[in-house]
């Protein structure tokens, strides 16, 4: 690769100073490993140290592509033609598939709005998916952006990788002994499991769809709170995608090139890069047990005296003569040398990890909010060995389930965090959405399968404990029309706003008797018909609620409206429906008087 890069620089490169930087760039993309994209597939260089979870990042650090941008301008020539995939050089390098750069792009958008202190860029999305997968090997995707052929890395079973046990019984990479990096982005099962988007609305959360994936990785760079126009942040997340600072230096080169300007080229038309973290690894591969190594047969050591002083070879216990069958040819023998054995790797010494036994709840208090809300309460685990120790620097994740939009503060469902000193992990504060009922937060050992704990939270409806009227203003109305005010209310909760609290206004017959009156005023629904019960308002983000206009039937009297909100604050309003009040007309003048005065 680098005498290829050299041709490179040496017909792109204009001036001395980008000779220095694509220099600069190419030592800094050859990493040691980290993207497959299919299980046959070389491994990576050396032995690296056995890892036991890959939670620490997306993908596992399994290999990846390691080309550079071409030197040349990412803006298409006018002369540009477009091979078939894996064709066409650097005429293709800056282009990127029809869906899958639209998926990048729509992902973006979407993290614009639901998370926009994380100033996503689009084009660090396609350097991931670049680095990763070639983007989706040159765009074969079908129309839904779901790859044709599914996209694997190698397994990670610890030789050369990091060692990571089956998480999903093979359903994501149909490996059930060790998971495998799976998709355009990537992503190994354990990580996908918590981090997976379903990126087209289709209902599933796909990693061989590029939508899903592409959706997925910039939510996973998004956590945290990392603001990605920030260096160090930005920094923070792509290490946190393959912890390796070659990688980190490739995805930051490739992310400006594609900021320079790109374009799109038809799907399945995309090149594919031709150099791999895992390629030329070196690695020396182990003799077949059936061919031991041959060794350079030793010289041929003069046969020493026995215990007879004769020096034939034929002590008092050795009577059947030499080992070539009596001819000791001079006093010399042939020595029949054993194939040496391998060296016994050093048993590791055991990590924190290994020393855990159990998780134990560390007196976590009833978890309830109402909707909206942040829980006042925070889960504490503490890990601990068999012998009821505190374990201290244990990974512990903390992921919610259930039928429930609560995450933790951040807007995720999952979060890990370290055991301090006292072998305490305190999980991040929950944040209440707007589903009520019953949700389970389960605490586990990263890299371990021990008994974690299980706790159940609750999510109440918001409620109110004090309604009043935003007027005093008197109700009234004549028979057969309509009240000239509307009722507003605002509702309040322990002296504070309450909003968005489920409210419902009812015509009642009396203060002691709640049901619904069947004459007196009276609301309208959409079809203009007389209804008397509303269900359903709910207060606005001031706490107000302003009531549909009222109008009144014929029947005169004073009458209830009964306004009622979850939580238990009521307020009873009263209407008054009464007749027009006659003016007395004034007399009319009498003609004959008016002619007398004449």
């Amino acid at each position: 690769m680098a005498a290829h890069f050299g041709r490179r620089l040496r017909k792109g490169a204009a001036t001395t100073a980008a000779v220095a930087a694509a220099v600069a760039a190419l030592s800094a993309s050859q990493a040691p490993g980290a993207t497959g994209e299919d299980p046959g597939r070389q491994t990576t260089a050396g032995t690296a140290a056995s890892v036991r979870d890959g939670d620490g990042n997306a993908t596992g650090n399994s290999p990846y592509y390691t080309d550079l941008p071409p030197l040349n301008s990412p803006r298409p020539s006018p002369s540009s033609s477009v091979g078939p995939s894996g064709s066409g050089g650097g005429r293709t390098e800056g282009g990127i598939p029809a869906t899958v750069l639209d998926a990048y792009q729509k992902a973006a958008a979407e993290l614009r709005s639901s998370k926009p202190g994380c100033n996503m860029p689009w084009q660090l999305l396609a350097a991931i998916g670049n680095v990763e997968s070639g983007q989706a090997r040159g765009g074969q995707v079908d129309a839904d952006g779901t790859t044709l052929h599914r996209i694997l890395g190698p397994q990670l079973d610890g030789n050369g990788f990091a060692l990571i046990p089956d998480t999903d019984n093979g359903a994501y990479d149909g490996n059930s002994t060790y998971d495998q990096a799976v998709g355009p982005m990537q992503f190994i099962p354990s990580t996908w499991a918590w981090a997976g988007r379903d990126g087209n609305g289709d209902g599933k959360k796909d990693p061989n769809n590029v939508y899903d994936a592409a959706l997925a990785a910039g939510h996973y760079l998004c956590r945290n709170d990392w603001d990605l126009a920030h260096e160090a942040d930005l920094h923070s997340a792509i290490l946190s995608y393959n912890n390796s600072q070659d990688y980190l230096n490739l995805v930051l080169n490739w992310m400006e090139y594609y900021r320079k300007g790109t374009h799109s080229v038809p799907d399945g038309s995309g090149g594919v890069p031709e150099h791999r973290s895992d390629d030329d690894s070196g690695r020396t591969t182990s003799p077949s047990p059936s061919q031991p190594p041959r060794t350079k047969p030793a010289p041929k050591p003069d046969k020493p005296a026995d215990d007879n002083g004769k020096g034939d070879g034929k002590g008092d216990d050795d009577k059947g003569g030499s080992d070539n069958g009596g001819n000791d040819n001079g006093g010399h023998e042939t020595p029949h040398p054993k194939p040496p054995r391998p060296p016994v790797p050093p048993t590791p010494p055991p990590t924190h990890t290994d020393l855990v036994d159990h998780l134990e709840d560390a007196g976590t208090k009833k978890l309830a909010a109402m909707a909206g809300d942040a829980f006042t309460e925070r889960i504490g685990t503490r890990a601990e060995t068999k012998a009821g120790k505190s374990v201290a620097k244990i990974r512990v994740r903390f992921t919610i389930t259930g039928d429930t939009d609560a995450t933790f503060t951040g807007g995720e469902s999952v979060a890990t965090v370290a055991t301090d000193a006292k072998g305490l992990a305190l999980a991040p504060a929950l944040q209440a959405g707007e589903k009520t009922g019953d949700f389970k937060v389960t605490a586990a050992v990263v890299g371990r399968s021990v008994k974690g704990v299980d706790y159940t939270a609750t999510v109440t409806a918001r409620a109110a404990d004090t309604l009043a009227r935003t007027g005093d203003t008197p109700l009234t109305c004549t028979p057969g029309g309509e009240f000239a005010d509307q009722v507003q209310v605002k509702a309040t909760y322990k002296g504070a706003v309450a909003d968005k609290v489920e409210t419902t206004a009812t015509l009642i017959k009396s203060e002691t008797d709640a049901t619904e009156n069947d004459k007196g005023p009276y609301f309208k629904d959409a079809d203009g018909k007389a209804v008397r019960t509303l269900t359903g308002l709910r207060t606005d983000a001031e706490g107000l609620l302003t009531l549909p206009k009222l109008y009144a039937d014929d029947t005169t009297g004073t009458f209830l409206l009964r306004v009622t909100t979850a939580g238990g604050a009521t307020l009873t309003v009263e209407l008054k429906v009464e007749a027009a009040t006659d003016a007395p007309e004034s007399p009319s003048p009498d003609p004959s008087a008016s002619a007398t005065a004449s």
